[in-house]
């Protein structure tokens, strides 16, 4: 076992001593050792329940013949976090979730981790570390809360109270409306009930094989929840049995099935920036102009919040993503043979699940659109890609034409759309909040809500080399790479320059020739970064675009993590040929 190496033979005696300061016994020290990572805080609605979700956990591994450890790990609540300093630490904290569960993991010499994360950049660190240490590992969510609704009755989340602020600046909702919907649009504990990040990442889990079936539709104050983390927790203990690690379980196929469910889905444009830096990690060489050929050939079948009224629920009780795997499988956008932490194939796991809804989840037969719910765009804004979520675009918006309106902050952003200058026709580009930029690559939620609430969405374009959150929609484009603080283009852009969105054709170009660019190049001042100090200064040194997962994995680490990669699969090409 990995944890001979901290209790096994006469010179761990001073470490079993430590073990025993703590109250373990030699019985359960002979057990395999299991790392419970745990997330739980009281800052992040999504999290606080997390005590409970750890103390199943830890009956299942206990059932199963492991002793459990439970560790913690940090996290950002990305709503409070958002529209101030705070948003600067968000993706960043992927990175530090990632290293200090490595650092957990390594220096303890755990045998396996179950790994309960549930919200923004918790998931996605949790899964990072994972594909660093490749220690066995299963992971746990929270679930999501139960749908919010408004003073009409209708289904409400997060994304309608950021929406709701604008359209009350704008004079068309009261203050009773207004103050009703804080109340009542988040009722309980639970990722936001939407397809936001939190969720979208939980759902993308299920079709990487490191989550059980339901992990991210069950409800977080369920007891089917409850039921789901401690059966997790015993496949943990057969995959440490079976030597089944998570670098075996994402492969290359399973980053392309990932963004296939995304497709179906119309997830958040975060999963884009999360699944590349989790292919990264995996020493997975992964084009993003591969997600461009996912989209082309993967249907839109379940509309979620905020592009619809259904919620991540009301998705689980018309079959959940199980029957949305299954309906990929049928149309070959996924083949499903792949080993996944139940210790059977993705296509095992979702045999049987079938659409109960079919007005949430449509039938691949009769899809919301033949292609997916995300788009890569290029052009000469663009060389090296931005998103969209077109899922997220009303259906009457194909191309758009607009004139740029230029901000070198969301801050400037902001104000700009509050005091009324952005006006129909307008493309509003907000630069330098990149990676490096932001520095954190912020989400951009408080403006693309504020032009929705104001009755713009399909009549003002936003782009930036920020990010958004999920909860965003309307002609809202991030991760434009290269950033405006590499010098890319969109730093050149002027107010009133044409740009011109064709989302068919999938391009985003700025109506400027590129002599005059070349010009603008020369006057264009250099980047310094708006926070030079503590843990933002030595990301800012580090960040990579967006196109790669805005991650800190230098290029040479990147190409060992491949080699090693390369060399197991060659390994086991050479002792299964015939399964390989």
């Amino acid at each position: 076992m990995i944890s001979d190496r901290v209790k096994k033979g006469p010179d761990k005696t001073p470490h079993r001593s430590l073990f025993k300061a703590m109250g373990y016994t030699d019985e359960e020290l002979s057990r395999p050792l299991i790392g419970v990572v745990n997330a739980q805080n009281e800052i992040i609605p999504g999290h606080i329940h997390l005590d409970n979700i750890a103390k199943a956990v830890k009956a299942g591994i206990l059932a199963a013949g492991g002793t459990p450890i439970e560790v913690p790990a940090i996290g950002v609540c990305d709503g409070i976090a958002m529209g101030h300093i705070g948003m600067h630490y968000s993706l960043p904290t992927r990175e530090l979730i990632a290293d200090s569960v490595e650092c957990q993991a390594m220096a303890h010499a755990f045998d396996g981790l179950v790994l309960i994360p549930n919200c923004d950049k918790i998931t996605p660190g949790m899964i990072l570390a994972a594909m660093r240490t490749n220690v066995p590992a299963v992971f746990c969510s929270g679930g999501p809360m139960k749908g919010g609704v408004d003073m009409t009755g209708h289904q409400a989340t997060l994304s309608s109270l950021f929406e709701a602020v604008g359209t009350y600046q704008a004079g068309d909702m009261s203050k009773e409306e207004l103050d009703y919907l804080e109340k009542n649009a988040c009722p309980t504990c639970g990722s936001c009930s939407g397809m936001f990040t939190a969720n979208s990442m939980n759902c993308l889990m299920e079709v990487l094989g490191l989550a059980l079936p339901g992990n991210g539709t069950v409800l977080a104050v369920s007891d089917e929840r409850r039921e789901l983390v401690r059966q997790a927790a015993t496949k943990l203990m057969d995959n440490i049995k079976n030597n089944v690690r998570p670098r075996d379980i994402v492969t290359k196929e399973a980053i392309d099935d990932a963004f296939a469910l995304d497709m179906a889905m119309g997830g958040s444009t975060n999963t884009v920036l999360h699944t590349l830096a989790i292919a990264r990690e995996a020493g997975i060489d992964y084009d993003l102009k591969d997600i461009n050929e996912i989209a082309k050939k993967t249907p839109y079948l379940s509309k979620i919040a905020p592009s619809s009224v259904y919620t991540m629920h009301d998705v689980h009780e018309a079959g959940g993503v199980p029957a949305i795997i299954n309906q990929l499988i049928k149309k070959g956008a996924i083949k499903g043979d792949r080993i996944t932490v139940t210790g059977k194939t993705l296509k095992e796991n979702v045999a049987g699940a079938e659409i109960k809804n079919e007005e949430i989840i449509h039938p691949i037969e009769q899809p919301i659109s033949p292609v997916g719910g995300l788009s890569i765009l290029y052009g000469n804004i663009a060389q090296d890609g931005a998103v969209i979520k077109v899922g997220g675009v009303d259906p009457s918006v194909k191309t758009f034409r607009g004139k740029a309106i230029c901000c070198d902050s969301q801050d400037q952003a902001l104000e700009l759309i509050d005091n009324g200058t952005v006006k129909k026709g307008h493309v509003v580009v907000i630069r330098y909040e990149g990676p490096q930029g932001g520095p954190g690559m912020p989400e951009m939620l408080a403006p693309t809500s504020k032009i929705v609430g104001r009755g713009l969405g399909k009549d003002v374009a936003l782009i930036t080399d920020g990010r958004f959150s999920g909860a965003t929609r309307g002609i809202a484009i991030g991760h434009v790479s290269p950033e405006a603080a590499e010098g890319g283009n969109i730093a050149l852009i002027e107010d009133g320059d044409e740009i011109v969105i064709d989302l068919p054709n999938r391009t985003l170009d700025l109506l400027v020739d590129e002599a005059t660019l070349e010009e603008r190049r020369k006057h264009l001042k250099p980047f310094k970064s708006k926070i030079s100090s503590g843990w933002l200064r030595r990301y800012t040194a580090f960040a990579k675009s967006a196109n790669v997962g805005g991650t800190l994995m230098s290029d040479e680490e990147f190409e060992e993590r491949k080699a090693e990669r390369q060399a197991q699969e060659k390994k086991l090409r050479t002792f299964f040929p015939k399964s390989l």
